[in-house]
């Protein structure tokens, strides 16, 4: 068995609608061998390592389910069994995953394992490790000799891959925010590998680290650091702080002490969770060690007073307190039967204590600082304790190094609740902890005493979320209250379009609607992510890196994201939900490509848009495919869009209220008529949008509508919509690629992108309907990573409407032969009876559009397909025709209107353009003049 493709989606894709690893796995001979048939030995062993397999329902959906599918009858497959394993083994390291599935797929013995991830480095581990796994149980027949290390340990593998998780996982104050943000529907995005978070999108972001927040005071976190000066501010404003000297050198040390008067505690200047802290120091000798100890985590150390008490952490957020917990570091009670080192032991089978943050409590650890506090009490963990003592093994309570917590939030006494609020004020912090010594906080700090240690900056939140006694607070949400108050946006509006053809248009549309609108737009197209208009970066962007820059950008508050197939095969959405989702078209293109053979699968793919979308799901009514996703999505609304007025369904749909966008006959022409809650509203006549060309653009007018359909789901206002349409036009600047005309030489020059059948025939069909004089001319192609049938059918479908035929290659090959697609183009012309003097083949890219551009003459049309668009229009716009006489040697004999315009006025050019203009409809440049 073995794994040949991982595939990770970071979003909606096929499988779920949340992030997923797909894993291709080849079982080989391992086909025949399902759980059944290895018998009980391979379930128990598996059982074994991974207990919590009992836990995993499987298709039965309850306890023990999976289990039931191993053991029973001929048991279950062995692509089935590592999806549970992956799952299972990221439990075990912390993290709550649950959902997968395994399908076949491909050649016998050829499976999709797919599975649940919430980090994907530890994902993709728990795959590798999940196949070692089940290979080191096989009987070593059934797997080749190096598949398994021959020093493979699990229990040893195990522990260092919730190691490696841990590492790499959010902490547990940072898994709570983003928990309490969930709850709130606020979206959240990983800014790094540490800790940093990005709640909200666009411009009403707020970003955290730690708990640090993006509203935290710089200043306010440089003096919690500095513990001399906190010490100084908070004991004039004459709050409870303890005595205190800051010292570099270890004799400072000392004197500070016999000055402060001893006991005292000695601890690094600015470091945190416990660190190098040495409390209830009595000699010098002792504060000479600790000095050496503070010394390893800074470079100045303070000495203070010893203030006898128990140790109490107090939140103060927004000026709130919110929790009160009493921290006892690490111990052990002894029992009068048992050593240290088995106390621990028996301690950390506490199932509440984990590895690092793995789990409510921290495991117990034999360390330096351990041995160092035995050694203080005159113990080594060979000591057998007296039953009922405690014997500590850390000097403070932070539960990163196994202390416990026990909250004390309601019985706190109101004036030191008041002194941590006045103190974190004091400071300036907005997320703030106070580490308070008290003998009892349930009195006042004015009749016990008690002393202010510390007030930190991103105080952690775990000791209050899972106190080991008492009730646990929610401190998260206070955080996000106070980021993000109730009633406040969170999420800026996002549209997501996708289809065979069009979708790079229509976006373009939808984005210019709103820019004019006063938005600030972020956009995702085939050429390049768009802020405000300005192209930030180029390449195709309609994945889910893309997606993320735009809802990153703390200027954007309109997202418009152009999906693409390939994007969703290869990664999913890069957003979990959209408001407005629509899908064009569905038509044959890139078929037989990552598995998407038919037009249903490819329909599968684009429907993902429309499942995810939360508001309303725009749809086309005229193409069969995208009316079936209407099952599929949970969108409030539903909008369709169809150029037929007499659609039964959309006619029925607009009776019952529904949403449409109907193209309607009028005196004038055509009209694109929205139709809303029974209210008919024409919004614009089809010749008076530039991009139609007087409306002979059909595929531009069905653009348009679902532009249109999709602004007006966003709730813009049908003035702004129009507005948009109006200015939006086919220019190389605000569409590359999508129909743009040159009208500066003798001969007008289309230049478009399209590569699959459906665009081929939008474009020709628009050629058929625009009035020439000359010749048409077209240089076709297609991608070399189409399969035969597509390319021909390509073919077929542009026979007919041109005089001449020159057929191109792209520069990328995708595997095929330097002439090979070319040929394919010109035996499809040929068998629809193309004649053979009409096509030409001339593969390289642009030596075909030069030889184009040198044979068109005046009053020709020339249609090119491009593969390097700007490239290819840049060849257009700096060709310069020959003279007149040489390029019209062979040309037929001008009709009369041409003749009577090559002799009138030769000397009066502008007015010969003109004429010419009027008489047959196109210009001809100034450089035709000579």
């Amino acid at each position: 068995m073995r794994i040949l493709d991982r595939t990770v989606y970071v979003g909606p894709s096929l499988y779920a609608h949340f992030p997923v690893i797909r894993l291709e796995v080849d079982l080989g001979e391992l086909e025949g061998w399902p759980s059944g048939k290895l018998g009980p030995a391979f379930t128990d062993r598996l059982i074994a390592a991974l207990p919590g397999l009992h836990d995993h329902t499987c298709s039965y959906g309850k306890r023990g389910g999976f289990i039931r599918r191993l053991t029973e009858g001929e048991g279950t497959w062995m692509g089935h069994i590592l999806e549970h394993v992956a799952i299972e083994l990221q439990n075990v390291a912390g993290e709550p995953v649950t959902f997968g599935k395994t399908r076949s797929h491909g050649p016998l013995g050829r499976y999709y394992v797919i599975y649940q991830y919430q980090q994907e480095e530890v994902g993709l581990e728990a795959g590798q490790l999940g196949l070692t796994l089940l290979l080191s149980l096989l009987p070593p027949e059934l797997h080749p000799a190096d598949a398994v290390p021959e020093d493979f340990d699990f229990a040893i593998e195990r522990d260092e891959f919730i190691h490696f998780a841990q590492r790499r996982a959010l902490g547990p104050s940072t898994v709570s925010l983003v928990r309490a943000a969930e709850e709130r529907r606020i979206p959240w995005i990983r800014l790094n590998g540490q800790s940093m978070i990005q709640f909200g999108h666009g411009r009403y972001q707020q970003r955290i680290q730690a708990t640090v927040t993006s509203r935290t005071s710089h200043i306010a976190v440089e003096l919690a650091s500095d513990k001399e000066e906190t010490n100084r501010i908070l004991g004039n404003l004459g709050l409870p702080v303890p005595k205190q000297r800051l010292v570099q050198h270890v004799e400072d040390a000392v004197e500070a002490a016999a000055r402060i008067g001893y006991p005292v505690v000695v601890k690094p200047y600015n470091a945190n969770h416990g660190r190098g802290i040495s409390i209830h120091l009595t000699t010098p000798e002792q504060v000479r060690t600790a000095f050496e100890v503070a010394k390893e985590h800074s470079r100045s150390v303070i000495v203070e007073s010893f203030i006898t008490g128990e140790d109490h952490r107090m939140l103060v957020i927004n000026g709130e307190l919110v929790a009160v917990a009493k921290r006892v570091p690490g111990h052990v009670v002894g029992d009068g039967l048992h050593t240290v080192a088995q106390l621990v032991e028996q301690v950390n089978q506490d199932p509440r204590r984990g590895v690092g943050h793995e789990k409510a409590l921290t495991r117990l650890v034999f360390d330096h600082q351990a041995e160092s506090m035995l050694a203080r009490q005159g113990y080594t963990p060979a000591t057998v304790p007296a039953s009922g003592e405690q014997v500590f093994l850390r000097s403070t309570g932070n539960l990163s190094t196994g202390g416990t917590a026990t909250d004390m939030t309601d019985l706190v006494h109101p004036d030191n609740a008041e002194m941590a609020r006045r103190a974190v004020k004091a400071i300036g912090l907005d997320v703030g902890g106070v580490d308070f010594l008290s003998t009892d906080i349930t009195e006042s700090y004015k009749d016990v005493g008690g002393a202010i240690c510390e007030v930190n900056a991103a105080p952690g939140f775990r000791m209050h979320m899972a106190p080991s006694d008492g009730r646990p607070r929610d401190v998260a949400g206070p955080v996000m209250d106070m980021l993000f108050p109730p009633g406040s946006p969170s999420r800026i509006p996002i549209a997501a379009v996708t289809g065979t053809n069009g979708k790079t248009t229509t976006a373009r549309m939808l984005a210019h609607i709103h820019k004019l609108a006063g938005h600030h737009v972020g956009f995702t197209s085939t050429d390049g992510v768009y802020i405000d208009g300005q192209r930030t970066v180029g390449g195709d962007m309609t994945g889910p890196v893309a997606t993320r820059m735009v809802l990153s950008d703390p200027t954007v508050d309109v997202a418009v994201l152009e999906i693409a197939r390939g994007g969703l095969l290869r990664a999913g959405m890069g957003v979990r939900h959209c408001d407005v989702g629509a899908v064009l078209n569905v038509k044959a293109d890139h078929l037989g490509l990552r598995g998407i053979g038919t037009l249903d699968q490819l329909a599968q793919v684009k429907r993902i848009v429309v499942e995810v979308a939360r508001e309303t799901a725009v749809l086309n009514a005229d193409d069969p495919l995208c009316l079936k996703m209407a099952d599929y999505t949970e969108a409030k609304h539903l909008c369709y869009v169809t150029m037929d007025p007499k659609h039964e369904l959309v006619g029925e749909h607009i009776k019952a209220g529904g949403r449409g966008v109907v193209l309607e006959a009028g005196i004038k022409g055509q009209m694109i008529t929205i139709y809303d809650h029974g209210a008919h509203i024409p919004l614009l006549w089809t010749h008076l949008i530039p991009a139609t060309l007087e409306g002979r653009a059909m595929h531009n007018v069905q653009n348009a509508m679902f532009a249109a359909a999709m602004a007006f789901s966003m709730g813009l206002k049908l003035e702004d919509i129009r507005h948009g349409l109006r200015t939006f036009d086919t220019t190389f600047f605000q569409t590359p690629g999508r129909m743009n005309i040159y009208d500066e030489h003798p001969f007008k020059v289309i230049l478009d992108y399209g590569h699959n059948p459906a665009a081929i025939e939008a474009m020709c069909s628009l050629v058929e309907r625009l009035e020439v004089s000359g010749r048409r001319i077209c240089v076709l192609a297609a991608p070399g990573d189409r399969r035969d049938e597509d390319v021909a059918d390509i073919g077929r479908i542009a026979a007919g409407y041109f005089e001449r035929y020159i057929c191109r290659r792209d520069d990328n090959l995708r595997g095929r032969g330097p002439e090979e697609v070319p040929q394919l183009l010109r035996d499809a012309l040929l068998a629809q009876g193309v004649a053979a003097e009409q096509i030409l083949v001339v593969a390289d890219e642009q030596e075909a559009i030069d030889t184009a551009l040198r044979e068109a003459l005046p009053g020709d049309l020339l249609l090119i397909f491009a593969d390097a668009v700007t490239r290819s229009w840049k060849q257009v716009i700096q060709f310069r025709p020959e003279a007149p006489a040489a390029r019209q040697q062979d040309r037929p004999r001008h009709s009369r209107p041409e003749a009577i315009a090559a002799v009138m006025v030769p000397a009066l050019k502008d007015q010969r353009r003109e004429f010419v203009r009027n008489v047959r409809g196109v210009w001809l440049p100034r450089e035709a003049d000579d």
